[in-house]
């Protein structure tokens, strides 16, 4: 049920993340009011990332591939597929929630609209590209 619960969750996160960053993006060439909707986007899309993070974590500690990290750590980091689920997909996934704290948290010190949409573009981006390239795309399709 968590792993379900997590693989769902995960569009969700994507989902947002990507309308957040494109939102960001949009906002900061098109040199538009840092409003509200904005403010109530980041912050959801915060929200989200960290109840991915905890449902997350939470199959993790549950999961085979921690099991098999703990039993024998060397063969699994022998095994790319292994070793992506066990120690890469966590981590990256980790510091890409770490990114997306730290923008939230540095936006929210900035006066300029400017400089809240490129916050956002800048640490929710970094965010979504280690997302992206972390996910155990075999597992999702």
């Amino acid at each position: 049920m968590m792993k379900t619960l997590h693989s769902y969750w995960a569009y969700i996160v994507l989902a947002v993340l990507i309308f957040t960053v494109v939102n960001a993006i949009i906002g900061l060439i098109q040199k538009k009011e840092f409003t509200h909707k904005e403010f109530r986007l980041g912050l959801f899309t915060l929200i989200t990332t960290h109840i991915q993070l905890l449902i997350g974590l939470g199959w993790y500690f549950m999961s085979p591939w921690y099991k098999a990290l703990k039993a024998n750590g060397g063969e699994v980091m022998k095994e790319p597929a292994a070793r992506l689920l066990a120690v890469e997909h966590p981590l990256m996934m980790i510091i890409a929630i770490v990114l997306i704290t730290i923008g939230w948290s540095k936006h929210k010190k900035q006066v300029k609209s400017e400089a809240k949409f490129k916050t956002f573009a800048i640490f929710y981006g970094l965010a979504l590209v280690l997302i992206l390239a972390r996910i155990p795309w075999s597992n999702w399709f």
